[in-house]
């Protein structure tokens, strides 16, 4: 089994180097030592969530939260090309942060909440903060459970005319939509390098507008395949697709 990962802050593995030892401690401490209750000698991976992942073991655990780890190995995680985006259409209930997590599992690279004008979910005030961070939470746990040392970012949600700038900056912009008439992405002739931006609608589809405005963007319809997934699987089945054939996955 792998080593499990935690999250330390930003810059924190800085001049960290094999050889050294670095404390562990607050949630991600108390997390190791109660909930995992990893025991001197056993394997551990740090990560800033941003590409750097130090590899080391247990070398003393003290109190209740906290650990020292002896630092065996450090690595850095270039970032992937093609870098892969799915815009997602605010979900009912609690099925965001199912996408989220099953997106991060996966290998997405950055999530984008969406307002399209169909959600029935609407981000507003308090209570779109408390979902947005929800979101960010999955993606930083989704990331440690699948042991990833880079974690999606998840954006401030966009509205419409948002979404078609970022399309229209992309190296290949697809809309996920179920008409037969629609290209098949699996045969779509992808980008070696470059940002692919995939957007996934709400239950209720993508609306005639949105679709005229980002075909203007540049970004042409897809299907997936003769089933029509759920606005909270469809970003995580193409994600797997787009890996695998852009060779990420070889």
């Amino acid at each position: 089994m792998t080593a499990p990962v935690f999250l330390v802050e930003e810059d924190a593995l800085t001049g960290v180097f094999p050889g050294t030892v670095f404390p562990l401690a607050g949630p991600e401490g108390r997390h190791a030592v109660s909930v995992r209750r990893l025991r001197v000698g056993e394997e551990i991976v740090l990560t800033d969530g941003a590409g750097t992942g130090a590899f080391g073991t247990v070398a003393m655990v003290e109190g209740k939260d906290r650990l020292d780890v002896a630092v065996t190995s450090v690595r850095s995680e270039p970032l992937p090309e093609p870098h892969i985006t799915v815009v997602q259409a605010l979900p009912k209930g609690d099925r965001g942060e199912l996408a989220v997590e099953t997106m991060t599992e996966t290998g997405v690279d950055a999530i984008v909440p969406w307002a399209a004008s169909r959600c029935i979910t609407q981000w507003k005030g308090e209570r779109g903060a408390k979902a947005l961070s929800k979101w960010r939470a999955t993606a930083r746990e989704a990331g440690k459970q699948s042991r990833r040392l880079r974690f999606p970012p998840v954006s401030d949600p966009l509205t419409t005319k948002q979404v078609t700038t970022l399309l229209a900056d992309a190296a290949f912009a697809a809309i996920l939509h179920e008409e037969g008439s629609s290209t098949p992405l699996a045969t779509a002739e992808l980008p070696l390098t470059g940002n692919i931006v995939l957007v996934v609608g709400p239950e209720g589809g993508v609306s005639p507008e949105e679709l005229t405005a980002f075909a203007e963007a540049g970004a042409k319809p897809y299907r997936l395949g003769p089933s029509v997934l759920r606005t909270s699987t469809a970003g995580t089945a193409a994600t797997a697709l787009l890996l695998g054939r852009t060779g990420r996955w070889s």
